[in-house]
C-alpha cells in the first residue's frame, strides 16, 4: 500500500499470545504457519489517508471509542475465506454484534469508504500461503478458545513502507 494509511485493532492482549502458545506446543515453526496477526480484526480495514487529516480521525475515533462500552469477545476455532481469499482465521463467537456496531461508527465521517466486503470480526492466522500450510494453520487451531474483554481499540499507521506502526489506543467508554 503506497502512501499514509490507517487501520484499527483490537488487541487480544495475553489470550493472543495462547495462539503462539499453542502453535509451539504442536511442534509447528512460526515459518511453516506464517502467523500474520495477533489482533482481532478491528473496527477498521486499511485505509489511505492524507497527514493533515490525522487530527480531525484521531478526534474522530476518539469519540465513536467513547460512545461503546468495553464487552466481552470470545475466540473460537478457526474459518476461512478460501477459495476467494487464502486465508485463516480464528472466529469470533461472542461479540459480533459489538464489533459491527463500533465498525460502522468509526467507518463514518473522515474515514466513510466503501468495502470490497463486509466487515467480518476475525484473527487472521494465515495468509497468501500455499494450501497444505493453511490446512495445518486451521487442523492445529481448530478447537482454539480464549475469553477476554475488549477495552480498546489501536489506530496503527504506516507511511507506504508496509510498516504498521502504533498511533494511538482509544479506550472504549472513555472521553
Amino acid at each position: 500500500m503506497a502512501g499514509r494509511a490507517v487501520t484499527a485493532l483490537f488487541d487480544s492482549h495475553e489470550d493472543a499470545a495462547r495462539v503462539v502458545d499453542r502453535i509451539e506446543a504442536e511442534g509447528v515453526p512460526h515459518s511453516e504457519i506464517g502467523i500474520v496477526s495477533l489482533k482481532a480484526d478491528g473496527p477498521l480495514p486499511p485505509t489511505p489517508v492524507e497527514r493533515d487529516a490525522l487530527p480531525r480521525i484521531r478526534e474522530h475515533l476518539r469519540r465513536a471509542a467513547a460512545t461503546h462500552e468495553p464487552f466481552p469477545m470470545v475466540l473460537r476455532g478457526t474459518g476461512s475465506f478460501r477459495p476467494v481469499s487464502d486465508v485463516v482465521f480464528v472466529q469470533v463467537a461472542e461479540g459480533i454484534a459489538e464489533c459491527e456496531l463500533l465498525e460502522r461508527e468509526v467507518r463514518s465521517g473522515p474515514l466513510r469508504r466503501d468495502l470490497a466486503f463486509y466487515y467480518h470480526p476475525h484473527v487472521t492466522v494465515a495468509h497468501d500461503l500455499p494450501h497444505p500450510n493453511l490446512d495445518r494453520a486451521s487442523t492445529t487451531l481448530a478447537d482454539y478458545e480464549a475469553r477476554f474483554t475488549v477495552t480498546s481499540f489501536t489506530a496503527y499507521l504506516h507511511d507506504g513502507d508496509g510498516v504498521w506502526r502504533v498511533d494511538h489506543e482509544f479506550g472504549l467508554g472513555t472521553s
